[in-house]
């Protein structure tokens, strides 16, 4: 394709978040004798960009400072279009979450871009992008031709590997100017919710109970079996709602749509909602004693048994292979 490609990387607690990471893959691929370039912006920008320069980038540019030190849509937008401009992008890569959906589409309008938001699945055709994002809660997929132009699309993460480290590609800072307009907007305070516990947004691994489990001590349960795997734990609206479970974690059309490699459904009957914010995950197991439970229908594995039996079974035999390994 020969265009410059411009990837966002988003951030938080000082590391780069992997779905970011995973889009200089597909950038690679959208270049094809263009150059790949990233941006990083907000505090530790400069550490976060030379392991990113790391992956592929030819270049990785860094936007610090008082303005940046907490997310704000009016400056973090300014800042990804000065750097498309700087980088002569024409197409514009973010992962999705909550902060692209938030800047990205106003990136778009500044620079009289074609957006395409969400994206399952990209292809390449000619000087076109050709791309899938699933609508009416996954019940059907829509196909969108971007012909040329600048274009900027959000991408669901685990949609593509992330790219092998390699040549590091080079670091320097970006001198941006807000108007003063940018300065109208700004955030105050960031708290964080449902402790410390990894985004389920990012996971490679969920570990999802529903009401069920009756009890936030029982979600331990599931922690464990998480842990060991490296992942996180979700919830079911009806969990979250019932107060077991902080509102973070709740996977759904009303919380988070998750595309993780293996999904991991405890005591999960699988209502619309729920079903509609999972089906992207690659891999599903299904534990329910009820076997006519709608989850099953997305399973790629099912096992009609009690979870407060199984799972402990699940997570030992899972220590006993990180034992024989180590």
């Amino acid at each position: 394709m020969g265009a410059n490609v411009l990837v966002y990387i988003e951030s938080r607690g000082g590391r780069a978040l992997a779905g970011s990471v995973q889009l200089l893959t597909l950038a690679a691929q959208i270049a094809a004798g263009g150059r790949v370039e990233a941006v990083v912006v907000g505090p530790d920008a400069a550490t976060i960009a030379a392991n990113v320069a790391k992956r592929g980038a030819a270049a990785v540019h860094t936007v610090e400072g008082e303005p940046f030190a907490m997310y704000g849509a009016l400056a973090y937008a300014r800042a990804v279009e000065q750097a498309m401009k700087q980088a002569q992008a024409s197409v514009l890569l973010l992962a999705t979450s909550e902060q692209s959906r938030d800047f990205a589409p106003r990136v778009a309008a500044r620079l009289n871009a074609t957006m395409a938001t969400d994206c399952t699945h990209v292809e390449i055709a000619g000087d076109a992008l050709r791309v899938q994002r699933p609508m009416y809660a996954r019940k059907c997929m829509v196909e969108i031709e971007m012909p040329g132009g600048v274009r900027v699309l959000s991408v669901r993460p685990n949609t593509f590997e992330a790219p092998g480290e390699g040549t590091p590609g080079s670091v320097s800072p970006l001198s941006v100017t807000l108007d003063a307009g940018d300065a109208k907007a700004r955030t105050l305070e960031s708290v964080r919710s449902g402790g410390q516990a990894m985004d389920v947004a990012e996971a490679d691994v969920i570990v999802t109970g529903g009401q069920s489990l009756k009890t936030t001590e029982n979600f331990k349960i599931l922690q464990e079996l998480a842990d060991e795997l490296d992942g996180a734990v979700g919830a079911t609206r009806a969990a979250v709602d019932a107060g077991l479970q902080p509102y973070p974690k709740q996977v759904g059309l009303t919380g988070k749509t998750v595309t993780p490699r293996l999904y991991i459904a405890c005591g999960v009957d699988g209502a619309v909602q729920h079903l509609a914010g999972m089906r992207g995950s690659k891999i599903v197991v299904a534990i329910n004693t009820k076997k006519e439970a709608p989850i099953f229908g997305e399973a790629t594995y099912g096992c009609v048994a009690d979870l407060f039996t199984l799972v402990p079974l699940i997570t030992q035999e899972v220590k006993k292979l990180h034992g024989a390994s180590a």
